[in-house]
């Protein structure tokens, strides 16, 4: 019995992780726990193989053309150079499936491609954190969420880089199917069943210092002491400035205030720990300045989008299967 169609466009160079999620989710026969289930075709803008960003050779037996045959659009995340010129006819295709009502979803950069079309003007999107900036220049038009892991806008929905396309994808077979079975999904490729797409993405939480000499002795002072309660004034200090002034240069020179830094630099020193140590959750939040494991559970959960002992289990599975010597 043939299921939902989903037609994902691929182009020259699709970088590897954001074209296997969407097979590892919607490609791989799971009709044991619902059924009829998605029907995954690729479509190349010309007929034969083409190479993923790794080198990697990619089968794509369908066109363009077919992806107006779909109930489901994914625009796969693109490299450089497509998403600085995108094909003409993909973006026409794109807009045509729009058009027929079709479901459009981009990965990653694949909304480079949905903002050409025109189809994210004045509505809600994301892409990944660091084409943002470029991405708001290009088109200015788009409501573009830089802090979103994914936004569903009903008939289009968007997601953020590599990780936050698993979390789209479970979020359209939640939307499809339910949330156990969405949930079975997230269980089987052993990652986190849910996160809200209002999450935060995961920046890069470490600031390079390089680019912040100002503040690079009080940065650092800072990373050295995390187990410590750090206050705006006593950072200041640091830097041999007013409280008001280093508050209103630290915001402008790092883009966030200094308490939400330090609470990043936390959250990161946290993730290294469960990833690298047998600490239990109590110790972690005392080496990290969260004082107690509730504490650590609040912010980690509100930031990473689940709890201690569950990234810590996700990412040892991880990192077990890593390895592997197969």
């Amino acid at each position: 019995m043939s299921g939902h169609i989903i037609a994902m466009a691929v182009t020259d160079a699709t970088p590897v992780f954001e074209l296997a999620v969407p097979y590892e989710v919607f490609g791989l026969d799971r009709s044991d726990i619902a059924d009829p289930w998605y029907d995954l075709r690729l479509c190349a803008l010309e007929p034969g193989p083409l190479r993923t960003g790794g080198g990697m050779t990619t089968h794509t037996p369908y066109g363009l053309d077919d992806l107006l045959d779909a109930h489901t659009v994914v625009v796969a995340a693109c490299a450089r150079p497509v998403q600085l010129a995108p094909p003409p006819r993909l973006v026409e295709m794109v807009r045509k499936a729009h058009e027929l009502g079709r479901r459009i979803v981009s990965i990653c950069t694949g909304a480079y491609i949905l903002a050409e079309a025109g189809l994210l003007d004045g509505r809600r999107a994301t892409t990944h954190w660091m084409n943002a900036g470029d991405f708001a220049r290009r088109f200015p038009a788009v409501r573009l969420d830089t802090e979103a892991l994914y936004t569903d806008d009903g008939d289009i929905l968007t997601s953020a880089g590599s990780g936050a396309a698993i979390d789209l994808c479970l979020h359209i077979v939640r939307t499809d199917h339910g949330a156990a079975v969405a949930s079975e999904v997230a269980r089987r490729m052993v990652v986190p069943p849910h996160r809200e797409g209002g999450r935060p993405q995961y920046a890069p939480l470490l600031v390079q210092p390089e680019r912040h000499d100002d503040f690079t002795p009080v940065l650092q002072w800072a990373r050295d002491h995390l187990d410590r309660p750090l206050t705006v004034p006593q950072l200041a200090r640091i830097a041999h400035l007013s409280e008001r002034t280093f508050a209103r240069r630290f915001r402008d020179a790092l883009g966030i205030t200094p308490l939400q830094w330090v609470l990043q630099q936390r959250i990161r020193l946290a993730q290294e720990l469960l990833e690298t140590s047998d600490d239990p959750v109590e110790e972690v939040a005392r080496r990290t300045g969260f004082g107690t494991a509730a504490n650590l559970r609040y912010h980690f959960g509100r930031v990473a989008g689940l709890s201690p002992q569950s990234y810590r289990h996700v990412f040892r599975h991880r990192a077990a299967a890593a390895r592997r010597p197969w």
